[in-house]
């Protein structure tokens, strides 16, 4: 298999037939670059394979029966296989913020409901806050009980299963392979300070190399910038500054400090965690109201722009 990939990938030429560069214009290019800027031409097998890759995306080559050699489908999923190892396991993590867990005395009856109203297989527990998770709960524990009928548990430390505890610093790879070998389908990334930073389950990483999968149970996505009347729109506060540039007002994308996110901003425009229904001015004239916010982060906010008519106008048009 890997030979008729590598066949296949360099436009159908025997494996014994030289290479020469007026065959290859991509490699001529970085040649080029790397002569011109400094560049070092990375000669890595990784770098041969994205190369492949490419040239069968522009080749668009096909088999004997003039199908696609390699569907587009195939081709996304072996890119992503190949930068999957370049991410780190907070780039793929749920937020603290978007974590379902339930506190470890509460009675079996919310265990239940937990259950029910998310269609979750597993949940964290926790004992007085986030940052102190002692174990996950497994739906089929609780169905069992359930099932059976009886006196519900007062006490579920039985039940308990250990999720694995890794730093937010660790590769996608290596805590793939560490699910696999201890059979566990759930972690939960500590930060510097070992604190709960996020949550990564093996469908998320599974899901870093095929795509979103989606079951019965997701709901339907809820975009992170949602367009109002009068120019004014409503983010998550996990909307990339990028987007929020590109979809809204290129302004409110250009700041020195090191932030990603519109909650990010928010945080920067005031000098702390911003409060529910605090207004922030940004220097653009846009204003930034908090509608959503707990102790640690926003979470919703609108955005009203300097010229509430300029800029309804111009997204209507």
């Amino acid at each position: 298999m890997p030979e008729d990939n590598n066949n296949n990938g360099s436009g159908g030429r025997s494996s014994s037939t030289p290479l020469n560069e007026d065959d290859e214009p991509g490699r001529i290019w970085r040649s080029l670059k790397a002569m011109v800027f400094g560049e070092a031409e990375d000669n890595s097998l990784r770098a041969q394979l994205e190369e492949v890759i490419d040239e069968h995306e522009s080749d668009g080559e096909t088999d004997k029966n003039g199908d696609p050699d390699i569907s587009p489908v195939e081709l996304e999923m072996l890119r992503n296989l190949l930068q999957f190892s370049d991410h780190r396991v907070d780039d793929v993590a749920v937020p603290r913020a978007d974590i379902i867990a339930i506190e470890e005395n509460a009675p079996f009856s919310e265990y239940v409901e937990i259950f029910s109203e998310h269609g979750h297989s597993r949940i964290p527990v926790y004992r007085d806050n986030l940052d102190t998770i002692i174990g996950m709960i497994h739906i089929k524990d609780i169905f069992a009980l359930v099932a059976k009928g009886g006196t519900p548990p007062t006490d579920i430390t039985p039940y308990l299963r250990q999720p694995r505890f890794v730093p937010e610093s660790m590769g996608v790879l290596d805590l793939l392979a560490e699910m696999r070998a201890t059979r566990t389908h759930l972690a939960i990334i500590f930060d510097e300070y070992n604190g709960t930073e996020g949550l990564v389950t093996i469908e998320d990483l599974v899901e870093e190399i095929v795509g979103d999968i989606e079951d019965e149970h997701d709901d339907e996505p809820v975009p992170m910038l949602k367009p109002l009347d009068g120019g004014i729109w409503e983010a998550d506060a996990r909307a990339e500054l990028e987007d929020v540039g590109e979809e809204i007002d290129p302004a409110l994308a250009e700041i020195d400090e090191d932030i990603d996110t519109i909650g990010g901003l928010s945080f920067v425009l005031a000098g702390h965690i911003p409060k529910t229904g605090e207004m922030l001015d940004h220097p653009s004239g846009w204003q930034l109201q908090i509608l959503e916010a707990d102790d640690r982060r926003v979470t919703k906010l609108r955005l009203l722009p300097p010229n509430p008519d300029m800029a309804a106008a111009d997204h209507i048009g």
